[in-house]
């Protein structure tokens, strides 16, 4: 069977520039696609409009152009995709794959209350079933995923490039996940799904802290026909507090002013040696082969 070609992509938000923890997430997906020969895509994950910043997606692809990193097709917006989120959800509710909740937040705490289970923070908030059979002459919210039974769990298993074996029984950890949102946004899930679907994505490098989406993504893959993504999950960048670096907690926009500054210390974060070169397409050549012989045969896992 012929090897499907590599198509990578990086998928930022434009609630604000890129900055360092972003583009390493960005370096990291361009060098994989460049070692293997492949394509890289560039896509603008919008969906969220209330927290999307005016004119920040003009700055993201500013940003990347300075600093050399080069798409292969013109960018994509997601917010201008709703039709075809709308058919992929129309799709699932015909076959009873996806179902309207009218659930809020709170009804949701107060049935995993009602069941023994004491929510603690940063923990999944399992969904418990309460919409899976009817509203009960409630008015829909949101659509969900049917997402297995205690009889027969959804149970995924995959292997990650760096993390290794991974897997998560999304019944019990998750439940039905949230497919559009009660204020008609489409959530990250669908929407990623199906837009690495359509693109024809094999291979996707991020952040490790979406490796917790993985399973519910490979799951909602299975539902719509759609080919399984090679996964590799990047360490995270941490600010001095040993967070997350992120927009929300104030993280400063990467200075492109001198790109092969900003180019180094992504590479430094991802423990990537290149040799030094005197401008940008020189460090990024020496980028690519540092990378493809980190990566040979495609893993290259911690210990």
């Amino acid at each position: 069977m012929k090897e499907q070609a590599y198509v990578g992509r990086f998928a930022p938000s434009p609630t604000g520039a890129l900055h360092a923890g972003s583009l390493v997430a960005a370096l990291a997906s361009w060098l994989d696609a460049r070692a293997h020969g492949g394509r890289w895509l560039v896509r603008m994950e919008d969906t969220d409009a209330p927290r999307c910043v005016p004119g920040a997606d003009r700055e993201i692809l500013r940003q990347l152009a300075a600093l050399g990193l080069q798409a292969d097709e013109p960018p994509l917006w997601q917010s201008q995709r709703e039709a075809v989120y709308q058919q992929a959800l129309d799709d699932l509710a015909s076959r009873n794959l996806a179902y309207p909740c009218a659930c809020t937040r709170r009804d949701i705490e107060a049935a995993l209350a009602a069941q023994g289970h004491e929510h603690r923070r940063h923990e999944e908030r399992v969904y418990p079933g309460t919409c899976r059979d009817g509203l009960r002459g409630k008015p829909a919210r949101a659509w969900r995923l049917r997402c297995g039974t205690d009889a027969a769990p959804v149970r995924i298993a995959w292997d990650d490039r760096r993390l290794g074996a991974q897997s998560q029984d999304v019944t019990h950890e998750v439940g039905d996940f949230v497919l559009q949102r009660a204020d008609g946004i489409w959530s990250y899930q669908l929407a990623v799904v199906v837009d690495d679907a359509l693109q024809g994505v094999t291979h996707v490098v991020r952040g490790e802290d979406l490796t917790d989406n993985t399973a519910r993504q490979i799951w909602l893959q299975q539902q719509i026909h759609a080919p399984r993504p090679v996964y590799l999950h990047l360490p995270l960048v941490l600010d001095a507090r040993g967070e997350k670096l992120s927009k929300q907690h104030g993280a400063p926009a990467v200075d492109v002013a001198d790109p092969l500054a900003a180019l180094r210390a992504a590479a430094q974060a991802l423990q990537l040696p290149v040799e030094e070169a005197g401008d940008v397409d020189g460090w990024l050549q020496r980028a690519v082969r540092a990378w493809a012989c980190r990566w040979a045969n495609g893993n290259s896992r911690e210990r």
